[in-house]
């Protein structure tokens, strides 16, 4: 089985390391779309063996969210024939599942075509460890509906994603089969720590263009101090351990599974309104 991984990067010296650690021992290629980092960002990925690094095109001069949601729609394409299942997420996004290799097997062999990951807003009060593996140590998070997104696809199945701005929404097209179950889990680390919330989102809000904030598109990048003090404060409230024993984080909680017909009924998503990197 090929797993192909792509994904955008700008100055994520700080996060890579647990990116990597995540999901090493299951992708076989990255592709990664470099938007101009000035820190250790392309050290790092250069020195990486699975990584093919490129440049990241602003195919809308003056929008970084429809450029990259152009770029979603379109870059996964190249793996037809060559991978058996494409992942499209973020530096911050781990897809978390027991066994997730294992899962992707029996997925393939009964016939699923895609599969969405139900999102969770991660908090932690400091920033992580170096050498912690994220989707264990820190699985404390609220669950968030923007953050339900479509990150695994058989890009021989698919014909088109048709990615809304920011992936939280995907209206495919081609050969689409979804589990019968939701499984896989998309934890986001943003909020690690409020010192690290603020810093990120102050880098993220300069490379916003003139459409971007038109649009208010990554309008949380613009937030003062005290706006992102509250949402820190609104999502440990909400949060609880995805991890816990007995817990079901799939579906407690948890609504607007677009990819369901029953979009909406799965109960109420106490999440941060902030969330996503692109949008």
């Amino acid at each position: 089985m090929t797993i192909d991984l792509y994904t955008i990067c700008w100055n994520e010296e700080a996060m890579l390391g647990f990116f990597f650690r995540h999901y090493d021992a299951l992708v076989d290629r990255y592709v990664v779309y470099d938007d101009g980092s000035t820190d250790a960002t392309l050290g790092i990925l250069q020195s990486h063996p699975k990584v093919e690094v490129r440049r990241f095109q602003r195919v809308v001069p003056d929008s970084y969210v429809a450029s990259a949601q152009r770029h979603h729609n379109s870059v996964w394409k190249e793996s037809r024939g060559r991978a058996d299942w494409v992942i499209m997420t973020a530096i911050d996004e781990h897809l978390k599942h027991p066994d997730l290799a294992a899962y992707l097997a029996r997925c393939k062999a009964d016939g699923v075509t895609l599969i969405p990951a139900i999102g969770y807003e991660m908090v932690t009060t400091s920033f992580p460890s170096a050498d912690e593996m994220l989707a264990h140590t820190r699985t404390v998070g609220a669950p968030l509906a923007k953050m339900n997104k479509l990150s695994i696809f058989d890009p021989n199945a698919v014909d088109d994603t048709n990615f809304e701005p920011g992936r939280h929404i995907a209206r495919p097209t081609g050969r689409i089969r979804y589990p019968e179950a939701d499984e896989v889990l998309n934890l986001h680390y943003k909020f690690l720590g409020i010192d690290y919330l603020v810093e990120r989102s102050r880098l993220l809000n300069t490379g916003l263009g003139a459409l971007d904030r038109e649009r208010r598109w990554g309008r949380q990048y613009e937030f003062s101090a005290a706006e992102h003090q509250q949402e820190f404060r609104k999502v440990r409230e909400a949060a609880r351990d995805t991890a816990a024993p007995g817990s079901d984080p799939t579906n407690r909680g948890v609504r607007k599974k677009w990819w369901r017909n029953r979009v909406g009924s799965e109960g109420e998503d106490h999440g941060a309104s902030s969330a996503g990197q692109d949008a």
